[in-house]
């Protein structure tokens, strides 16, 4: 159940789901960022979301969910790709004192908006926005699916200091399984039995068992688990096409300015790739004075 995302079926209705438990990985996602307790659970909650989203859509690519605004908290990310691998990061305004129990609206701050982008590897980048109007990640995130995606959703998301666990059910389109009058009925039983779901049994029940637990009257049944795990996507060949997107004139004066070596930094995992004198010049195949 660790690090694991399960799909699912009501198997007589048109109604989906999924079911998503992290603590390795959002563990390690942790490690690279030195965050206050409230902030902490809030990447969770964002991680354990990124997931849920990213297998509703059918892409090879990288979903990423954000919260940016003016607050003592101005930026929240977390991704999640094809591959279910994970990575996340949350900002925290210098000086800034984060009280427990503060909301996600509070600590985002003004002119707050979540962010959904979806970046395949092949076709168009697509992003949604939709402003910032109510206290927790699930709310915003059923907002966005009114606004945007005309989609009956709806979250429930927990998460403490070493595990995040969260629940996401929605309406299929078309009435296949059975009449509109039976898939609304189902919707309000569904709804009305996850939001039942405790912190505990999202942390710590096998999700076979959960699924039981919270929906044995309609039926559901397993699509399939994946596994979950922090990966990041930096790397020094991505670093060095970041570089030569510059164009060797902007190249050649940063590496100047810094006294002869670029670093590039990942705000993910914290690595510095290193891009010396020789290895510029390897990138772009030629000294400086050749380049026009």
């Amino acid at each position: 159940m660790s690090d694991q995302l399960e799909r699912f079926i009501f198997s007589r209705h048109d109604i989906r789901g999924q079911l998503v438990t992290l603590t390795k990985a959002y563990r390690e996602v942790l490690e690279h960022n030195q965050l206050p307790a409230p902030v902490q659970r809030l990447l969770g909650e964002f991680l354990a979301a990124a997931c849920l989203l990213s297998t509703t859509l059918k892409f090879e690519g990288i979903l990423m969910l954000q919260a940016r605004g003016e607050g003592d908290v101005p930026l929240l990310v977390a991704e999640c790709t094809h591959h279910s691998d994970v990575r996340g990061l949350a900002r925290v305004a210098e000086g800034a004192e984060i009280p427990e129990g503060a909301t996600l609206r509070e600590l985002v701050g003004n002119r707050g908006a979540l962010v959904i982008t979806v970046d395949p590897q092949e076709g168009e980048r697509y992003q949604g926005i939709v402003p910032l109007e109510k206290d927790t990640l699930a709310e915003c995130l059923e907002d966005y699916f009114t606004q945007s995606e005309q989609l009956q959703t709806r979250f429930w998301i927990e998460s403490s200091a070493d595990t995040v666990g969260g629940v996401m059910l929605q309406v299929l389109p078309g009435n296949n399984a059975a009449s509109e009058a039976e898939n609304a009925d189902a919707w309000e039983t569904g709804v009305h039995l996850a939001a039942t779901v405790t912190a505990e049994e999202l942390h710590n029940l096998p999700h076979d068992q959960l699924l039981v637990r919270l929906f044995h009257e309609l039926e559901p049944a397993s699509l399939g688990t994946a596994n979950i795990r922090f990966k990041c996507s930096c790397s020094p060949e991505r670093s060095a096409r970041a570089l030569i997107a510059m164009g060797p004139e902007n190249v050649y004066t940063l590496l100047e300015e810094q006294g002869g070596e670029i670093t590039a930094d990942c705000q993910f995992c914290n690595r510095t790739y290193r891009f010396d004198r020789e290895k510029i010049e390897a990138l772009f195949n030629a000294p400086p004075h050749t380049l026009h």
